[in-house]
């Protein structure tokens, strides 16, 4: 190998492993809520890109002002074993890596709601096999340093709802003019089910996607007992 495609190479992967093995301290977040996002200033620098103002709506609120039924319908519609992984759901992983290799594409992400808040909190959208590790990675370490109430209220708290919409408090009053609190459980699941695509879908405004989905998320809510039961908290 040429001495050039060698040291070329040798510069690529230090580059790699450096990218991967440097992880954000998110100690900060056990005491404060995050400033912005990853994904909010990628948006903001897209907008400021074609000479537009960027002004995201969001309102922060504590884990106690945010429906019961809003935790119970996003931890169904997203990551239904999250009081159970550590960050990642190894099992959805290899389903989706199996799924992946059969489109010949990454199609599916598998990711859970704690690999969803390091994605948003700190990379980005892309598919790239290293952005993916460092998300795992990441993952982890909020599970060990935040525990799950905490990663939940961060989650629903920065997550996209629309267009320039952040957290459940924005939406909530954006879409059904109340506060995240008072949401009902069909609010809720309507929510929910819009943020795999929440700038495509307005979930105040129900279209067949909505609706289909709603059903489908109500009623494994109901087989797993989640209509009636706490959301956990540890």
């Amino acid at each position: 190998m040429p001495k050039t495609i060698s040291a070329a190479l040798s510069a690529a992967l230090l580059a790699s492993f450096l990218y991967i093995v440097w992880l954000p301290d998110v100690g900060a977040l056990k005491r404060s809520p995050p400033k912005t996002t990853a994904f909010i200033e990628l948006r903001r620098a897209q907008f400021e890109s074609q000479g537009k103002k960027f002004s995201p709506r969001r309102v922060w609120v504590s884990y106690d002002d945010i429906s019961d039924n809003l935790k119970r319908a996003v931890i169904t519609a997203e990551d239904d074993t999250f009081f159970r992984h550590n960050g990642v759901d190894w099992d959805n992983v290899k389903t989706a890596l199996e799924k992946d290799w059969e489109l010949k594409r990454p199609a599916y992400g598998a990711s859970t709601i704690t690999q969803q808040l390091a994605r948003n909190l700190y990379l980005s959208p892309s598919k790239n096999p290293l952005r993916k590790i460092k998300e795992m990675l990441i993952a982890r370490q909020l599970e060990k340093t935040l525990g799950k109430r905490r990663i939940l209220e961060l989650y629903l708290n920065v997550v996209e709802w629309g267009f320039g919409v952040y957290g459940a408090e924005a939406a909530a009053r954006i879409y059904f003019g109340k506060p995240a609190a008072e949401l009902t459980l069909e609010e809720a699941v309507a929510m929910a089910v819009v943020l795999p695509s929440p700038r495509r879908h307005n979930p105040a405004q129900r279209g067949r996607y909505v609706e289909r989905n709603m059903k489908r998320i109500m009623d494994r809510m109901r087989a797993s007992g989640a209509l009636i039961d706490d959301v956990s908290e540890d």
